[in-house]
């Protein structure tokens, strides 16, 4: 792996302080990450750590206080259609249909470009993928928790970002819905390569998707303690994984820090 490509995403020296009524609040300090690409991170901490913070100025929709934050050899300046985001509130426009919702997005994108037979073929494409080629008609209020966070996904994936942004998405999704979306997850990132950098509460959720583990002190001015690799083989499996020693140590060690370590970080992130 060149040197592009294992610092795909590099944060280095990122400081990051809002103005507020009450005055100045430092929400980040001395954040520095470099992210390979093709990897799976996820940002883990307690409330108010600030990891939506951290993955916002990775968007671009955020501008740091200090640092810089670059992708694919270019200064994240702004937002851009190579960093696909996915909040965990869906915002798909609820008069659209769950094709037209994505289709936006690669009319948005594409247009300009390419002729309405190749968006239309995007678009299925997108659909196809998180397996919602049924429900294309199909408006908001007609769908699942589930189906909508799929949708939102797709549309993230129809610009075929280089980089995957998730901010929680499976958060407000009961148990089983949230399992079957994170391995539908697994299957589409194996399938699409992508980069990915998801914010999460869940220590499962962490250790199942996960090539490293980012864990962020508490706030105010938070910054990353440690960072756990998380050497478990690919394709995974949740069941097998559920017996493997090796998950419940990786578990185990999440927890440690989030309950025991989280406000002494240990060492400068690598």
């Amino acid at each position: 792996m060149n040197e592009i490509d294992s610092k795909y995403i590099a944060v280095s020296q990122v400081e990051m302080v809002f103005n507020t009524r009450k005055g100045n609040f430092h929400a980040l300090r001395d954040i520095n990450l470099n992210v390979a690409k093709g990897e799976f991170i996820t940002l883990i901490g307690h409330s108010g750590c600030g990891k939506s913070t951290l993955l916002n100025l990775i968007a671009g929709l955020t501008n740091a206080t200090s640092g810089t934050l670059i992708c694919a050899n270019r200064e994240i300046s702004g937002p851009s259609p190579e960093r696909g985001v996915v909040f965990q509130n869906h915002s798909l426009l609820p008069w659209l249909t769950c094709y037209e919702n994505v289709f936006l997005a690669v009319e948005r994108v594409f247009g300009a470009t390419e002729n309405n037979t190749k968006l239309q073929k995007r678009t299925m494409q997108a659909l196809s993928l998180v397996g919602l080629t049924h429900a294309e008609k199909k408006r908001p209020n007609e769908i699942s928790g589930g189906m909508k966070q799929r949708v939102g996904i797709a549309r993230a994936l129809a610009i075929e970002p280089k980089v995957l942004l998730m901010d929680e998405p499976f958060g407000a999704l009961d148990a089983l819905t949230r399992a079957h979306l994170q391995d539908e997850l697994l299957k589409i990132v194996a399938k699409t390569q992508s980069t990915v950098v998801m914010v999460t509460h869940d220590v499962d959720e962490a250790v199942l998707l996960s090539d490293r583990i980012v864990m962020l002190t508490n706030g105010p001015a938070a910054t990353i303690g440690e960072i756990l690799k998380v050497d478990l083989e690919r394709p995974r499996d949740r069941v097998a994984l559920a017996q493997n020693p090796k998950y419940a140590e990786y578990r185990t060690e999440v927890l440690e820090f989030l309950y025991h370590r989280q406000s002494h970080p240990a060492h400068e992130a690598a």
